[in-house]
């Protein structure tokens, strides 16, 4: 696709950075595409951003400790301030001001092309385009709510700050924008999903997989309302998903048994269209593969085989102890220290063949079928239905494991009451909860452990950890570890600790939006 060639109609029309000033205004309108009936759809194809959190909420998430003495680096100052939760001062493709940039870029595109269709004479024509449109709006703004807000609250998001919503394109030189609430931020993504899923068609697009098809869209309104709290309609939309029969749209994991047992290899697999679960796939110019592959780069900070043993992938649960036999896909472990899971692959795309420079790139599937398993019985336990919550969980423990455990209530229940809560010194997988919202003692926090748990050995090196960090107001630690594995603790995120919102870039603080608390 021509990105490049599409962005210019939005560099055209809007302004992106909320900074004071647009370099794109000084673009030549001889310059520009013209928007019309035949490029629409192709519009909409650079309306996914190419930047995503990822790398930051996985560094900022428990998922990652420091190891000064281990003879590695950080891939930039910017993986010390994630680590640190720091402002971040730093850019770069991971950093919040490309986040913002990019997310609201590609809001841009949705707006651009809602405006078009709203106009044209035949609007209904495009209600499939209009349906994309909309989903692609509410998923930029999904994402930048959920890194630069607290997350979404039935008490305090009627006050907490949240981000602009983008609903129509920009058209003045240094606008001013309110941040509004969460909650209204919230209403508006709602607004948003419902309108669009029913307007999206599947035979719109060659390539389904890297657009909004049904499915897709579904999942992430599975995950929203999960989020949002909302659990009759998170179970209903992750039914659409996954069906009558959701074992036949689950990730083939005995697949990767028979494959080449090497990291690169496996993550390309892993991402490949081919694959059920992958719902949504974007592409990525990102350090993603390197930080979180087989590679030095930014090992300094890293998902340790200790921290794996103790607390992730390699940990014990319910279901069994861990080898390199009772996973279908396994976890590779390095002289370093570092323990990582193929999800990510490495891709180089080439500006100069010669001189051997281009960009970094990655494949991430944003939507997968299992963690929509997971989101449904999630919703299951906080309706307290723990009998079709276990049918998922057992169903997502036969896909991914080989020891033929069938989990129960009871089984769960002996578990997570024979481990003690975590602490940084004593790390187990069972950490305190403290969301604001009510948990039952005993079944339904026990389920709630097991579901976290199978949701952070899912999403390993995808960044998701630290929405449920945040979700379950989970207190996480600074752990500094030198050669000897000796520990310090350098640092406490508690419960309401105001760093969990992500400071907003320095750019729009200067431009006069308001800044998260600090």
């Amino acid at each position: 696709m021509n990105r490049k060639k599409y962005l210019s109609i939005i560099a055209a029309i809007t302004l992106i950075a909320f900074c004071g000033c647009n370099d794109f205004l000084d673009e030549r309108p001889d310059n520009r595409t013209q928007l019309n009936d035949d490029n629409l759809a192709q519009l909409l194809t650079s309306g996914y951003s190419n930047r995503n959190p990822l790398v930051m909420t996985e560094m900022m998430s428990d998922n990652v400790d420091y190891f000064p003495e281990a003879n590695m680096n950080s891939f930039a100052l910017l993986q010390e301030e994630m680590w640190e939760w720091a402002d971040i001062q730093e850019e770069g493709n991971e950093s919040p001001k490309s986040q913002w940039e990019y997310c609201y870029r590609a809001i841009a595109v949705a707006n651009t092309a809602l405006e078009y269709i709203e106009s044209h004479e035949n609007p209904r024509k495009f209600d499939a385009h209009r349906g994309e449109a909309l989903l692609i709006r509410a998923l930029h703004h999904y994402l930048l709510v959920n890194v630069f807000c607290k997350h979404y609250s039935d008490i305090t998001s009627g006050t907490d700050l949240g981000i602009p919503y983008m609903e129509t394109r920009e058209t003045t030189v240094n606008p001013q924008y309110a941040r509004g609430t969460v909650a209204e931020v919230y209403q508006k993504i709602n607004r948003d999903i419902e309108e669009g899923i029913p307007l999206i068609d599947d035979n719109l697009y060659s390539q389904p997989k890297f657009h909004f098809n049904q499915k897709a869209a579904c999942a992430f309104a599975a995950r929203f309302n999960l989020y949002y709290r909302k659990y009759d309609k998170a179970i209903e939309y992750a039914n659409r998903v996954l069906g009558d029969n959701p074992a036949s749209i689950l990730r083939d994991m005995p697949f990767f048994l028979g494959f080449e047992q090497n990291m690169q290899p496996l993550a390309n697999e892993y991402v490949k269209p081919q694959q059920n679960a992958n719902l949504l796939l974007v592409t990525l110019m990102s350090q993603a593969s390197q930080v979180m592959g087989n590679y030095t780069t930014g090992k300094k900070y890293m998902h340790s085989t200790l921290l794996s043993s103790q607390e992730s992938y390699g940990s014990a649960a319910p279901w069994g102890t861990y080898s390199a036999s009772s996973y279908y896909l396994r976890q590779f472990t390095y002289a370093t220290g570092y323990a990582a899971v193929p999800r990510v692959p490495y891709m180089f795309e080439y500006t100069d063949r010669v001189a051997g420079i281009g960009y970094t790139r990655t494949v991430f599937p944003i939507f997968q079928s299992d963690e929509t398993l997971l989101c449904r019985a999630e919703a299951y336990i906080m309706t307290q239905d723990y009998d079709n919550a276990l049918k998922d969980m057992n169903l997502w423990v036969s896909r991914h494991t080989r020891n033929g455990t069938v989990l129960t209530l009871s089984s769960i229940n002996t578990f997570y009451n024979g481990r003690a809560y975590y602490t940084p010194e004593v790390p187990t997988v069972k950490k305190y909860l403290n969301p604001d919202f009510a948990i039952a003692d005993g079944d339904q926090e026990n389920m709630l452990h097991c579901i976290l748990q199978m949701r952070r050995i899912l999403t390993i090196h995808e960044g998701l950890r630290w929405y449920d960090i945040k979700r379950y107001g989970i207190v996480i630690y600074r752990r500094m570890y030198n050669k000897a594995n000796d520990l310090t603790v350098l640092d406490e995120l508690t419960v309401n600790d105001p760093r969990r919102a992500i400071q907003l870039p320095a750019t729009s603080i200067a431009a006069g939006m308001t800044p998260n608390p600090r």
